[in-house]
């Protein structure tokens, strides 16, 4: 991979066309030269110079020359210390957010990454407005694109989805009566789709290597039309950040807010609607009338179950760097995250283990958590403090003696009572603390 990366950039650093930046950035670009001359003389250039604002350009330099001494003496000299490799090193950076790039490493990180893909233009140039680091971005591997949305695709009914099989998972989706399926194993390869569900203009934001996937209204006030959204090709701390075709801004796919780009600073915050994974049977039993997402996609993929992330998912490392507290769960534990009006709050999924109903609280608000870790079904509702109780059925829990009745919109009582259901998702602790852990709630 890394002979890969380094071929791409040294075939393409100096035959694109030169981009307006500082003698500094020009100097950082030489790094990754395919002249050896020319990457040792920049390393010795910001040995010399001896400010650690060239750190960050090193770090990058490094992921695709890691193995030349020079440029990892230069890195070493000026940050103080010693890593084993650019997954090291941005887990090193992450933790020292003192250490402040050059003015112009806007200007250095957009020619850099040109080279990779032009596009790429379209979300970093010099002078670009941005409220997360630049030089935590990451490029996850692929061209813009190069994980191709699903925008108005193609959806089936039941009975025409004789490709899936009954345990086999599902974005379950339902709003103003009209229930939607999106197999896992069809997302992992499209990380996002575009869709009008219900009347209502949404996207799922899914971020694999954060284990969330995660429902937006894409209708924002004071704008003329929905956001369509696509996968930029960049992470940040582990974390895919998506873009908007309107402005090409990059956006965080955890908080749904525009981080870089011209709709920075904007004030905009995607507003959060329910999604639930449930077992394909599951999720047809409760909605009969669901519609589901046609296997034919227009793309060729393998869209067996777990095809494309199987290894992933299935062990303890993450794939990109990002630093994580585990000194309560494990960086790919699972949690459930409540998303509602402020209120964030998680429960590891192993607490739901055999099927169970939690009553809790989440800032002032009560709830009832209903849910199942094996098939990674969690659904929460806002009640008035009542305790439920696991009934006959996951889906039938019991107050006060009463049955009600678990739907996609609310709970149901007996006698006409309904308890809103709330947004929330499923996410891999370490997205989920990386992002909330300072301002939400975790459940023991």
């Amino acid at each position: 991979m890394r002979q890969t990366l380094l071929a791409i950039l040294l075939f393409a650093v100096f035959a694109a066309p030169a981009l307006a930046a500082s003698d500094l950035a020009d100097k950082a670009l030489d790094l990754v030269s395919p002249v050896v001359a020319y990457r040792h003389a920049a390393a010795r250039f910001f040995v010399d110079r001896g400010n650690k604002d060239a750190v960050p350009a090193l770090i990058a330099a490094s992921r695709f020359v890691g193995d030349d001494r020079e440029v990892q003496t230069a890195l070493e000299t000026l940050a103080g210390g010693k890593e084993p490799d650019w997954f090291h090193w941005m887990l090193w950076q992450q933790a020292h957010p003192e250490i402040k790039p050059f003015a112009d490493f806007d200007a250095f990180a957009a020619r850099l990454y040109r080279q990779i893909d032009d596009h790429f233009g379209l979300f970093l140039s010099s002078g670009v407005a941005h409220e997360i680091r630049l030089e935590e971005i990451a490029w996850g591997g692929v061209v813009k694109d190069g994980i191709p949305a699903l925008t108005n695709p193609k959806l089936a009914a039941p009975a025409d989805a004789s490709y899936l099989r009954p345990d086999d998972l599902v974005f379950g989706v339902s709003i103003n009566g009209d229930a939607r399926a999106y197999p896992l194993r069809i997302m992992d390869w499209h990380e996002m789709f575009n869709d009008v569900i219900g009347g209502v203009p949404v996207s799922l934001a899914y971020c694999t290597l954060c284990g969330s996937g995660i429902l937006y209204e894409t209708a924002v006030p004071g704008r003329e039309k929905p956001f369509v959204f696509g996968s930029s090709g960049f992470l940040y701390r582990s974390n895919k950040l998506m873009y908007d075709t309107q402005t090409n801004s990059l956006w965080n796919q955890f908080t749904g807010r525009p981080v870089v780009g011209p709709l920075t600073g904007s004030g905009i915050a995607l507003q959060t609607r329910p999604v639930v994974i449930a077992r394909w049977s599951d999720w047809l039993a409760a909605n009969p009338a669901t519609r589901v997402l046609d296997i034919k996609t227009g793309f060729d993929r393998d869209y067996g179950t777990g095809a494309v992330y199987g290894g992933y998912f299935s062990n303890d490392e993450l794939m990109f760097p990002a630093l994580a507290d585990e000194r309560t769960l494990k960086a790919k534990d699972y949690v459930f995250a409540l998303r509602s009006s402020g209120v964030d709050k998680a429960w590891p999924l192993k607490r739901f283990a055999g099927g169970v109903v939690i009553n809790d609280t989440a800032g002032v608000l009560d709830v009832v958590l209903i849910g199942d870790e094996v098939s990674r079904t969690v659904r929460t509702f806002r009640t008035d403090g009542r305790a439920f109780v696991k009934g006959a059925t996951l889906d039938a829990p019991v107050a006060g003696g009463k049955v009600w009745r678990v739907t996609e919109d609310a709970l149901l009582g007996p006698a006409g009572e309904s308890f809103a259901r709330l947004p929330g998702h499923i996410a891999y602790w370490f997205a989920w603390s990386g992002y909330f852990g300072a301002s939400g709630e975790v459940a023991e």
